[in-house]
Protein backbone atom coordinates (compact mmCIF):
# COMPACT_ATOMS: atom_id res chain seq x y z
CA UNK A 1 0.00 0.00 0.00
CA UNK A 2 1.28 3.43 -0.95
CA UNK A 3 2.09 6.06 1.67
CA UNK A 4 -0.05 9.15 1.10
CA UNK A 5 1.01 12.81 1.42
CA UNK A 6 -0.48 16.20 0.70
CA UNK A 7 2.67 17.22 -1.15
CA UNK A 8 5.77 15.43 -2.38
CA UNK A 9 8.79 17.45 -3.47
CA UNK A 10 11.28 15.73 -5.77
CA UNK A 11 14.68 17.29 -5.09
CA UNK A 12 16.13 18.67 -1.85
CA UNK A 13 18.11 21.57 -3.28
CA UNK A 14 17.42 25.26 -2.51
CA UNK A 15 14.24 25.13 -4.59
CA UNK A 16 12.98 21.86 -3.16
CA UNK A 17 13.79 22.13 0.52
CA UNK A 18 12.48 25.68 0.83
CA UNK A 19 9.26 24.62 -0.91
CA UNK A 20 8.90 21.59 1.38
CA UNK A 21 9.48 23.63 4.54
CA UNK A 22 7.00 26.34 3.55
CA UNK A 23 4.34 23.78 2.59
CA UNK A 24 4.78 22.04 5.95
CA UNK A 25 4.47 25.38 7.75
CA UNK A 26 1.14 25.89 5.97
CA UNK A 27 -0.13 22.58 7.37
CA UNK A 28 0.61 20.14 4.54
CA UNK A 29 1.84 16.61 5.16
CA UNK A 30 5.09 16.70 3.18
CA UNK A 31 7.79 14.34 1.95
CA UNK A 32 10.98 15.43 0.19
CA UNK A 33 12.85 12.93 -1.99
CA UNK A 34 16.50 13.25 -2.96
CA UNK A 35 19.05 10.73 -4.22
CA UNK A 36 22.16 12.44 -2.85
CA UNK A 37 21.76 11.09 0.67
CA UNK A 38 21.82 14.53 2.28
CA UNK A 39 19.68 17.62 1.53
CA UNK A 40 20.98 20.86 0.06
CA UNK A 41 21.39 19.87 -3.57
CA UNK A 42 24.27 21.01 -5.74
CA UNK A 43 24.40 24.42 -4.07
CA UNK A 44 25.13 23.25 -0.53
CA UNK A 45 27.11 20.12 -1.33
CA UNK A 46 29.14 20.65 -4.51
CA UNK A 47 28.37 24.19 -5.64
CA UNK A 48 27.97 27.64 -4.12
CA UNK A 49 28.82 26.88 -0.50
CA UNK A 50 32.05 24.85 -0.95
CA UNK A 51 33.26 27.09 -3.78
CA UNK A 52 32.77 30.23 -1.68
CA UNK A 53 34.70 28.60 1.17
CA UNK A 54 37.64 27.95 -1.17
CA UNK A 55 37.36 31.43 -2.68
CA UNK A 56 37.51 33.00 0.78
CA UNK A 57 40.48 30.89 1.88
CA UNK A 58 42.44 31.40 -1.36
CA UNK A 59 41.77 35.15 -1.27
CA UNK A 60 43.07 35.26 2.30
CA UNK A 61 46.27 33.48 1.21
CA UNK A 62 46.70 35.93 -1.66
CA UNK A 63 46.11 38.91 0.64
CA UNK A 64 48.69 37.65 3.13
CA UNK A 65 51.28 37.28 0.35
CA UNK A 66 50.46 40.81 -0.81
CA UNK A 67 51.20 42.14 2.65
CA UNK A 68 54.82 41.03 2.36
CA UNK A 69 55.45 43.65 -0.34
CA UNK A 70 54.34 46.27 2.18
CA UNK A 71 56.77 45.04 4.80
CA UNK A 72 54.13 43.02 6.66
CA UNK A 73 55.40 39.51 7.20
CA UNK A 74 54.74 36.57 9.48
CA UNK A 75 57.06 34.18 7.69
CA UNK A 76 56.53 32.16 4.54
CA UNK A 77 52.89 31.68 3.61
CA UNK A 78 52.10 27.99 3.23
CA UNK A 79 48.79 26.39 2.29
CA UNK A 80 47.87 22.95 3.66
CA UNK A 81 45.38 21.69 1.05
CA UNK A 82 44.16 18.90 3.35
CA UNK A 83 43.23 21.32 6.11
CA UNK A 84 41.78 23.72 3.56
CA UNK A 85 39.49 20.96 2.29
CA UNK A 86 38.53 20.14 5.90
CA UNK A 87 37.57 23.79 6.43
CA UNK A 88 35.36 23.61 3.34
CA UNK A 89 33.69 20.38 4.49
CA UNK A 90 32.91 21.79 7.95
CA UNK A 91 31.01 24.67 6.34
CA UNK A 92 29.10 22.33 4.04
CA UNK A 93 28.16 19.94 6.85
CA UNK A 94 26.94 22.78 9.08
CA UNK A 95 24.60 24.02 6.35
CA UNK A 96 23.33 20.52 5.54
CA UNK A 97 22.61 19.87 9.22
CA UNK A 98 20.67 23.12 9.32
CA UNK A 99 18.37 21.90 6.54
CA UNK A 100 17.95 18.51 8.24
CA UNK A 101 17.00 20.30 11.47
CA UNK A 102 14.32 22.31 9.65
CA UNK A 103 12.96 19.13 8.06
CA UNK A 104 12.69 17.49 11.46
CA UNK A 105 11.22 20.59 13.11
CA UNK A 106 8.50 20.81 10.47
CA UNK A 107 7.75 17.05 10.40
CA UNK A 108 8.89 16.61 6.80
CA UNK A 109 9.73 13.05 5.85
CA UNK A 110 13.14 12.98 4.23
CA UNK A 111 13.34 10.12 1.72
CA UNK A 112 16.62 9.04 0.12
CA UNK A 113 16.22 7.41 -3.27
CA UNK A 114 15.51 7.89 -6.97
CA UNK A 115 12.00 9.13 -7.73
CA UNK A 116 10.00 8.29 -10.85
CA UNK A 117 6.57 9.65 -11.72
CA UNK A 118 3.91 7.03 -12.49
CA UNK A 119 0.95 9.42 -12.78
CA UNK A 120 0.07 12.99 -11.72
CA UNK A 121 -0.48 11.69 -8.17
CA UNK A 122 1.79 8.62 -7.94
CA UNK A 123 5.54 8.25 -7.43
CA UNK A 124 7.80 5.25 -7.07
CA UNK A 125 11.02 5.66 -5.10
CA UNK A 126 13.89 3.26 -5.69
CA UNK A 127 16.20 3.18 -2.64
CA UNK A 128 19.92 3.61 -3.20
CA UNK A 129 20.28 0.28 -1.41
CA UNK A 130 19.09 -2.06 -4.17
CA UNK A 131 18.32 -4.75 -1.59
CA UNK A 132 15.19 -2.83 -0.63
CA UNK A 133 12.12 -2.86 -2.92
CA UNK A 134 10.78 0.32 -4.58
CA UNK A 135 8.45 2.33 -2.35
CA UNK A 136 5.12 3.58 -3.77
CA UNK A 137 3.91 7.04 -2.71
CA UNK A 138 0.86 9.13 -3.55
CA UNK A 139 0.21 12.86 -3.16
CA UNK A 140 -2.37 15.47 -4.08
CA UNK A 141 0.44 17.75 -5.22
CA UNK A 142 3.88 16.91 -6.65
CA UNK A 143 6.62 19.49 -7.09
CA UNK A 144 9.53 18.82 -9.43
CA UNK A 145 12.67 20.57 -8.15
CA UNK A 146 15.39 18.34 -9.57
CA UNK A 147 17.80 21.16 -10.41
CA UNK A 148 20.62 20.85 -12.90
CA UNK A 149 23.52 18.66 -13.93
CA UNK A 150 26.83 19.27 -15.68
CA UNK A 151 26.56 19.89 -19.42
CA UNK A 152 28.80 17.38 -21.23
CA UNK A 153 31.35 18.32 -23.89
CA UNK A 154 31.31 16.18 -27.01
CA UNK A 155 34.44 14.07 -27.37
CA UNK A 156 35.64 14.72 -23.80
CA UNK A 157 35.06 12.07 -21.14
CA UNK A 158 34.92 13.41 -17.57
CA UNK A 159 36.59 10.90 -15.23
CA UNK A 160 36.74 13.17 -12.12
CA UNK A 161 40.44 12.34 -11.91
CA UNK A 162 42.41 14.15 -14.60
CA UNK A 163 39.42 15.52 -16.51
CA UNK A 164 36.99 16.90 -13.95
CA UNK A 165 33.70 18.70 -13.58
CA UNK A 166 33.21 21.48 -11.05
CA UNK A 167 32.57 18.74 -8.48
CA UNK A 168 36.03 17.25 -9.02
CA UNK A 169 37.68 20.68 -9.09
CA UNK A 170 36.43 21.28 -5.56
CA UNK A 171 38.16 18.13 -4.32
CA UNK A 172 41.78 18.43 -5.54
CA UNK A 173 44.16 17.15 -2.86
CA UNK A 174 47.06 19.17 -4.26
CA UNK A 175 47.48 22.28 -6.37
CA UNK A 176 47.78 21.41 -10.09
CA UNK A 177 50.86 22.78 -11.83
CA UNK A 178 48.78 23.59 -14.91
CA UNK A 179 44.99 23.69 -14.83
CA UNK A 180 43.16 24.13 -18.14
CA UNK A 181 39.56 25.29 -17.91
CA UNK A 182 37.21 24.68 -20.82
CA UNK A 183 34.58 27.40 -20.63
CA UNK A 184 34.86 31.02 -19.45
CA UNK A 185 31.57 31.15 -17.60
CA UNK A 186 31.18 32.02 -13.94
CA UNK A 187 31.79 28.48 -12.63
CA UNK A 188 35.04 27.99 -14.54
CA UNK A 189 36.37 31.45 -13.71
CA UNK A 190 35.46 31.09 -10.03
CA UNK A 191 37.33 27.80 -9.64
CA UNK A 192 40.16 29.05 -11.84
CA UNK A 193 40.58 31.98 -9.46
CA UNK A 194 40.77 29.63 -6.48
CA UNK A 195 43.54 27.42 -7.86
CA UNK A 196 45.47 30.29 -9.45
CA UNK A 197 45.61 32.06 -6.08
CA UNK A 198 46.87 28.84 -4.52
CA UNK A 199 49.70 28.54 -7.04
CA UNK A 200 48.43 26.88 -10.23
CA UNK A 201 49.10 28.10 -13.75
CA UNK A 202 45.58 28.54 -15.15
CA UNK A 203 44.62 28.66 -18.84
CA UNK A 204 41.03 29.25 -19.98
CA UNK A 205 39.77 28.07 -23.37
CA UNK A 206 36.52 29.69 -24.51
CA UNK A 207 34.50 29.07 -27.66
CA UNK A 208 33.21 32.65 -27.78
CA UNK A 209 35.27 35.80 -28.33
CA UNK A 210 34.56 37.02 -24.79
CA UNK A 211 34.38 35.70 -21.24
CA UNK A 212 31.34 35.54 -18.96
CA UNK A 213 28.65 35.76 -21.67
CA UNK A 214 25.96 36.28 -19.02
CA UNK A 215 27.50 39.61 -17.96
CA UNK A 216 27.33 43.04 -19.54
CA UNK A 217 30.14 43.28 -22.11
CA UNK A 218 31.88 46.25 -20.44
CA UNK A 219 31.85 44.47 -17.08
CA UNK A 220 33.15 41.28 -18.72
CA UNK A 221 36.06 43.19 -20.30
CA UNK A 222 37.00 44.73 -16.95
CA UNK A 223 36.65 41.32 -15.30
CA UNK A 224 38.99 39.74 -17.86
CA UNK A 225 41.62 42.45 -17.31
CA UNK A 226 41.53 41.82 -13.55
CA UNK A 227 41.89 38.05 -13.99
CA UNK A 228 44.67 38.44 -16.56
CA UNK A 229 46.52 40.76 -14.17
CA UNK A 230 46.28 38.04 -11.53
CA UNK A 231 47.94 35.60 -13.95
CA UNK A 232 45.11 33.71 -15.68
CA UNK A 233 45.63 33.36 -19.45
CA UNK A 234 42.79 33.26 -21.99
CA UNK A 235 42.39 31.52 -25.33
CA UNK A 236 39.23 33.04 -26.77
CA UNK A 237 37.56 31.91 -29.98
CA UNK A 238 39.07 28.45 -29.47
CA UNK A 239 37.46 25.06 -29.06
CA UNK A 240 38.59 21.69 -27.74
CA UNK A 241 38.36 19.00 -30.43
CA UNK A 242 39.92 16.10 -28.50
CA UNK A 243 41.13 15.22 -25.00
CA UNK A 244 43.19 12.23 -23.94
CA UNK A 245 43.67 11.43 -20.28
CA UNK A 246 47.12 10.02 -19.60
CA UNK A 247 48.52 8.55 -16.38
CA UNK A 248 49.03 11.87 -14.62
CA UNK A 249 48.17 14.47 -17.24
CA UNK A 250 45.82 15.37 -20.08
CA UNK A 251 46.61 16.13 -23.70
CA UNK A 252 44.18 18.52 -25.36
CA UNK A 253 43.81 19.40 -29.02
CA UNK A 254 42.35 22.83 -29.73
CA UNK A 255 41.66 24.84 -32.85
CA UNK A 256 40.31 28.24 -33.81
CA UNK A 257 36.54 28.40 -34.00
CA UNK A 258 36.81 30.57 -37.09
CA UNK A 259 39.06 28.11 -38.97
CA UNK A 260 37.24 24.96 -37.83
CA UNK A 261 36.48 22.61 -40.71
CA UNK A 262 38.53 24.59 -43.24
CA UNK A 263 41.69 23.57 -45.08
CA UNK A 264 43.63 26.22 -43.18
CA UNK A 265 42.58 24.87 -39.79
CA UNK A 266 45.56 24.14 -37.55
CA UNK A 267 45.20 22.06 -34.41
CA UNK A 268 47.35 22.90 -31.41
CA UNK A 269 48.24 20.50 -28.59
CA UNK A 270 48.18 21.64 -24.96
CA UNK A 271 49.27 19.53 -21.99
CA UNK A 272 47.86 20.01 -18.50
CA UNK A 273 47.88 18.28 -15.12
CA UNK A 274 44.12 18.75 -14.77
CA UNK A 275 41.33 19.84 -17.10
CA UNK A 276 38.10 21.34 -15.79
CA UNK A 277 35.12 21.09 -18.15
CA UNK A 278 32.83 24.00 -17.24
CA UNK A 279 30.74 24.77 -20.32
CA UNK A 280 27.53 25.15 -18.33
CA UNK A 281 24.73 23.16 -16.78
CA UNK A 282 21.45 21.69 -18.05
CA UNK A 283 18.15 20.73 -16.47
CA UNK A 284 18.19 17.32 -14.79
CA UNK A 285 15.12 15.44 -15.99
CA UNK A 286 16.45 12.06 -17.19
CA UNK A 287 14.49 8.97 -16.10
CA UNK A 288 12.05 11.09 -14.07
CA UNK A 289 9.00 9.66 -15.85
CA UNK A 290 7.86 13.00 -17.25
CA UNK A 291 6.23 11.26 -20.21
CA UNK A 292 3.90 9.45 -17.79
CA UNK A 293 2.31 12.78 -16.82
CA UNK A 294 2.49 14.50 -20.20
CA UNK A 295 5.33 16.92 -19.41
CA UNK A 296 7.74 17.70 -22.26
Amino acid sequence: MADDFDMIVIGAGPGGYVCAIRAAQLGFKVACIDKRGVPGGTCLNVGCIPSKALLHASHLAQTMRGGQSMGISAGAIKVDIGRLQDYKKIGVEANVQGVQYLFKKNNIEEIVGVARLLSPTQIEVTPLNCANPPRPLTAKHIVIATGSEIAPLKGVAIDEDNIVSSTGALEFDEVPKHLVIVGAGIIGLELGSVWQRLGAQVSVIEYLDRIAPGLDSDIAKAFQRILAKQGITFRLGQKVVAAKSLKSSVKLEIESVHDSGTKTSLKETIKADKVLVAIGRRAFTDDLGLEAVGIT
